[in-house]
């Protein structure tokens, strides 16, 4: 909107030519960060006495960790603070014509909208699981389907109309129209690897990463301030992935897909650095605040996203390690749990609680030691993502 504006003072008042510097992604960027980081840090009493006074507190289930049952009763759904602060901060520093900011920002608040959903009912109810899992996995699905399947000839459209004409003709050619090579799966690391998908392919993949990583965030999302911080960093880390390959230049030195608008993405990761900060601010141990699923499944979806439109889903595996090993934990104990109770009657577990940050707590770490931990570790594995953009 303020480019918009920008440059139409710049039109008719030609003396205003210091107004060019909005043409910048980088300054818009740097403002986008800003802007969100004041939005949450202005915004965030207010909306924690908001939901305080509404009574929305986080219930505790009573067969986890102990010494969690002193947060029961804290106010949750606290990751509206940090939608709207991406939410008017990406409205406000970047181009309404840019066709991938859009898709990622109706990700997020479609994801966002679930985990509302989510929340409340946990908090009307009384009831720690929330929505069935049937239900929310059915509306993520439709959700994450539909962005991927946009996604799949946005690649290598610039329009809208462009878009539609492409799905247009692989319709009519009885789904045979192959994609681009740069919509293939990049592999990191190699100078011109990748493996080309198909478009069954791309949207499986991209419905994959976009659903998965969400789940991944809200499965992390245990304890004050372990999720926002790793969100923060390996979203900066993707925007400036998103920076590269929207410059033909940058991209054609690092032998990257130049994908012509996906630069623009830099000012929503900016903006969702600039409002997590913000929320960190509140969240820190001990939490005056939980995001909930509002904000856990909404930022998921973002990652998820902004890996696809990128071409980096293996790199987001690497960056979000953290994410997979907690998402993984889970799978691998209820999975072993099942299947010794039906081989041996009784089942049995290798962790000795899930998701992993439980079972570090469970081993005698304190919340502070498995919070800071898994922060230096995302550092590690988001400078190795980095990496891979010079090492091939």
């Amino acid at each position: 909107m303020l480019l918009s504006l920008a440059q139409w003072l710049q039109a008719h008042y030609p003396e205003m030519g210091f107004l060019r510097v909005f043409q910048y992604i980088t300054f818009r960027a740097v403002m986008a960060a800003m802007t969100a980081l004041l939005i949450g840090l202005a915004f965030g009493p207010w909306v924690i006495r908001r939901l305080t006074e509404m009574k929305i507190g986080q219930p505790i289930r009573q067969y986890g960790v102990e010494q969690h049952l002193s947060k029961n009763g804290t106010p949750t759904m606290g990751g509206v603070l940090i939608l709207i602060g991406i939410g008017v901060s990406t409205l406000l520093w970047f181009d309404w014509s840019n066709r991938f900011v859009w898709i990622v920002m109706l990700v997020t608040m479609g994801f966002g909208a679930i985990g509302w959903v989510d929340d409340w009912r946990k908090v009307v109810d009384k009831n720690p699981e929330g929505m069935r899992s049937r239900e929310k996995f059915f509306w993520q699905s439709l959700i994450g389907l539909i962005a991927a399947l946009y996604l799949a000839f946005s690649v290598s459209e610039t329009s809208i109309v462009g878009v539609l004409q492409l799905f247009t003709r692989w319709v009519t050619s009885g789904f045979s129209t192959d994609l681009p090579p740069k919509a293939g799966l990049l592999l990191p690391f190699f100078k011109t690897v990748s493996y080309p998908l198909g478009v069954f392919g791309f949207i499986a993949l991209s419905y994959f990463v976009i659903v998965g990583t969400s789940n991944a965030v809200n499965f992390t999302d245990g304890l004050d301030g372990l999720a926002i911080m790793p969100v923060v960093l390996v979203g900066s880390a993707l925007g400036l992935f998103a920076y590269v390959t929207g410059s033909s230049v940058f991209a054609k030195y690092l032998l990257l897909p130049y994908i012509p608008g996906a630069g623009e993405l830099l000012i929503f990761c900016a903006a969702m650095a600039g409002a997590g900060l913000a929320f960190l601010w509140f969240n820190t141990h001990p939490a005056q605040v939980f995001m909930g699923d509002v904000g856990a499944l909404s930022l998921g979806g973002a990652l998820g996203t902004l890996a696809v439109i990128t071409r980096q889903e293996i790199v987001l595996g690497i960056m979000g390690g953290v994410f997979v090993a907690e998402v993984m934990s889970v799978i691998i104990q209820v999975s072993w749990f099942k299947f010794t109770k039906k081989r041996y009657g009784v089942g049995r577990r290798i962790f000795k609680m899930a998701p992993l940050h439980h079972h570090f707590e469970k081993s005698g770490w304190l919340e502070s030691q498995v919070v800071v931990r898994f922060w230096i570790i995302t550092m590690l594995l988001c400078l190795v993502g980095l990496a891979s953009l010079k090492l091939r």
